[in-house]
């Protein structure tokens, strides 16, 4: 499950860096998808610490139709910490996941993989605690590097650790900025690239993962509305 300590997580990220799971591929056109995500207090003085309360929203959705969503809400117990997300963001989106009274066939999460310091970041170790594929979709890297692909939709370039490919950036849409793909629990690159192109329509962010934003934000503002 989630590890206590810091240093327990980091031993567990090196665990999981090390598995070769069997390969997740979408049985069909439309695969259902979840997208998890979870924001905390807006209150500036409280931002990244310790203590602040959070929201986790999961909405799942096929071929971009809504199906369900659910909300988990807690007080975190760790501060932000780069590399060591799992600690602060992982029970939350947990629990958010494990409200749908149905399990997706994929979870997206906003999240690295790959591209982290000891190669299992937040969307692999989600997907492997709720034993689901995952991947990550996030604004840019953590560590790898690499050009910008092209301007047209679907235009894809490899970001690199020491010449290893571990993420990769995407263009959802033509001349928009690119989004990062990081593959997660059972998923490699060129899955997680097509399961994000596809989920992805008018906007940068793949559906599930914009609708679970959204419905975070919304029961945050209204608990914080009094």
């Amino acid at each position: 499950m989630w590890p206590p300590t810091a240093d327990a997580l980091v031993r567990v990220q090196r665990e999981l860096a090390a598995l070769s799971p069997p390969p997740w591929r979408p049985s069909c056109a439309h695969p259902l998808l979840a997208g998890c995500h979870v924001c905390f207090t807006c209150l500036a003085s409280t931002s990244g610490r310790a203590g602040e309360r959070g929201w986790a929203a999961a909405a799942l959705m096929r071929a971009g139709r809504l199906i369900e969503s659910a909300v988990a809400a807690d007080v975190v117990g760790e501060p932000y910490e780069p590399g060591k997300l799992a600690l602060r963001e992982g029970p939350l989106l947990e629990a958010a996941a494990r409200a749908l009274s149905e399990p997706p066939e994929l979870l997206i999460v906003r999240a690295a993989g790959r591209d982290h310091p000891r190669g299992a970041g937040l969307a692999l170790h989600l997907g492997a605690v709720l034993d689901l594929p995952s991947i990550g979709v996030t604004d840019r890297s953590l560590q790898a590097t690499g050009p910008e692909p092209p301007a047209d939709r679907g235009a894809t370039s490899g970001l690199l650790v020491d010449g290893v490919e571990v993420a990769r950036m995407l263009r959802t849409r033509a001349g928009a900025r690119p989004v990062v793909i990081h593959a997660g629990w059972r998923t490699d690159l060129d899955t997680a690239s097509s399961i994000a192109l596809a989920a992805t329509r008018d906007f940068r962010t793949p559906e599930p993962l914009r609708c679970a934003r959204r419905l975070a934000r919304h029961v945050r503002a209204a608990v914080e509305s009094g």
